[in-house]
């Protein structure tokens, strides 16, 4: 559908100006499972319709910031235990009934169910949480003890109380609601597209009644496809004028369809490779200016050429660009293999004499302590690409590295949770809230039972953390990550690698369509209801 613009009023012809028409297709690659915010965790496809179906308590801007959705505001006790969050009067579900604390209640007090199937940590936090019924449009939220974080985990899409009433989490999985969904969304469930009996997209329509104002579009279909190839063959095809995902294969043909305009956004992910500090035997892990050697020596903006195909960003650290906590001073360690060597020759690891570049021999020690490791990475071609960079870049400086691949889902559970490595390449994704909240990761009591999986015990992080996790002053937060970050970067206890990129495809035709800095993909569709299919020209006389 080509961009339609109207004659508006009768007088001088002014700016176009959104008008409400028009019906926009995406095309989603997936099966869509369940159309429910608090069990889409596992389907991008489903948290791409919830997106547009479902509004939380909150909402983020492009900083990732909390800001009021459902929300008309709140309060938080000067001890930063007590949230009190009012609701706004205005937001109704689509099939009517106004949005009251009983859905506030019931939706977050699923979270509380051990039988919940989300992570085991999202429901110790939950169960420690007091939630309190002031009134019809007033709920409080009593914590144990202060966690800054909070607000982020109020941006859940709320369930309707009154249609659900009674149904547990167990319930909830097969519930019929998931396949006849109310939200208070921009847009309403309108009906399933189907094929031989199957379920290959789904049809939304605009609600007239959203707080927010009617969107600009009639309706919205998302089209489900096995893979990025048959989406982008619909596309041609005229079927769809979106494509949620670009992979490797299409990226060259939408760069160069004039018809297609790309939105590229920084996503909250990043590649590192995870070290060992407290290895028994690699004890030159320990030591930072090895550290501080091992990344000098790594080329990561030929990573993200090569293995990335330009889609990437040069890390500087373990928060990514964009957030409201990150140290927008803090520059990337340069790539400088001379430098690496010369770091390494200083701390005493000298190269065998007469052993050259490329040989078996060319290994650096230090008495009896070999600089030999072993890499673990993921069996997949994108992280065995980086991995396989890796290694030579470290043999150029003379570090032996000996690669292990294994499979993506072992990671966690065999190598990173027991301590089971040496250096170890992973993708972090830092989803689905905005609050880096590095505390996990990095903080000295995280490392027996935790996720500090590289055993950094570093006493002023872990100051900066717990204080930047305590105080709800996102001023001085701001300013405790900095300094942790800057610490980090001395440390390194992990090497950061890059922030990979989210490419994103719409017809030239759709108008308003802004995407800015991601946590999920889905986040491309928040601002959905201001896109637009039909123009008016706006009168500029009587």
């Amino acid at each position: 559908m080509a961009l339609l613009v109207t004659q508006g009023p009768q007088g001088a012809i002014g700016a176009p100006q959104p008008a409400e028409g028009g019906a926009y297709t995406e095309a989603l690659v997936g099966r869509i499972v369940r159309l429910n915010p608090l069990l889409d965790d596992a389907n991008p496809v489903d948290r791409d319709i919830d997106r547009l179906l479902y509004r939380g308590l909150v909402s983020f801007d492009a900083r990732g910031l909390p800001q009021p959705e459902l929300a008309e505001g709140w309060s938080i006790s000067a001890d930063g235990t007590l949230y009190t969050i009012t609701l706004r009067d205005d937001a109704v579900w689509h099939d009517g009934e106004p949005v009251i604390s009983d859905d506030v209640i019931y939706t977050f007090s699923q979270f509380q169910d051990p039988d919940y199937p989300g992570a085991a940590d999202l429901v110790e936090m939950w169960q420690a949480v007091n939630i309190i019924r002031l009134d019809d449009r007033t709920v409080q939220f009593q914590l144990p003890e202060p966690f800054a974080p909070f607000l982020d985990y109020l941006a859940e899409g709320l369930l309707p109380d009154h249609l659900l009433r009674g149904a547990q989490v167990e319930d909830l999985i097969d519930h019929p609601f998931n396949l006849e969904p109310v939200g208070t969304g921009p847009f309403r469930f309108d009906r399933f597209l189907l094929d031989s009996g199957r379920i290959e997209g789904v049809g939304l329509v605009a609600f007239d009644d959203f707080y927010g104002g009617r969107p600009f579009l009639d309706r919205v279909e998302f089209r489900t496809y096995p893979t990025g190839e048959a989406a982008l063959a619909a596309y041609r095809e005229g079927v769809v004028q979106g494509l949620a995902q670009i992979d490797e294969a299409g990226f060259a043909e939408v760069l160069a369809d004039p018809g297609l305009r790309q939105y590229t956004a920084p996503i909250a992910r990043a590649g590192a490779v995870f070290l060992n500090l407290a290895h028994p035997e690699k004890t030159f892990l320990a030591e930072k200016e090895v550290r501080q050697a091992l990344l000098l020596a790594i080329n990561r903006q030929w990573l993200i050429d090569e293995a990335l195909d330009g889609q990437g960003i040069v890390a500087a650290g373990p928060i990514v660009p964009g957030s409201w906590a990150a140290a927008d001073d803090l520059q990337p360690v340069p790539f400088d293999p001379a430098a690496a060597a010369a770091l390494l020759e200083t701390e005493g690891y000298v190269l065998p004499t007469g052993a050259t570049p490329g040989s078996a021999e060319y290994v650096r020690s230090r008495e009896d302590l070999v600089l030999r490791l072993t890499l673990v990475h993921a069996d997949e071609p994108v992280a065995t690409r980086i991995a396989e960079a890796i290694r030579d870049n470290w043999a150029a400086v003379g570090v032996r590295a000996d690669l292990i691949a294994v499979e993506a889902g072992a990671l966690v559970p065999e190598y990173l949770e027991p301590g089971s490595f040496e250096a170890l390449l992973t993708e972090i994704d830092y989803a689905p809230y905005p609050d880096p909240d590095p505390y996990p990761f990095w903080h000295d009591t995280q490392i027996e039972g935790g996720q500090n999986y590289t055993g950094f015990d570093d006493r002023n992080s872990s100051i900066w953390l717990e204080r930047a996790r305590t105080t709800t002053d996102i001023a001085k937060r701001a300013e405790y990550y900095r300094s942790f970050q800057h610490r980090f970067r001395d440390q390194l206890p992990a090497l950061f690698l890059y922030y990979p990129v989210y490419n994103y495809a719409v017809d030239s035709d759709v108008q308003g369509v802004r995407i800015g800095p991601l946590v999920d993909p889905s986040g491309r569709l928040e601002g959905i209801a201001g896109w637009y299919l039909v123009a008016r020209r706006a009168s500029s006389g009587g």
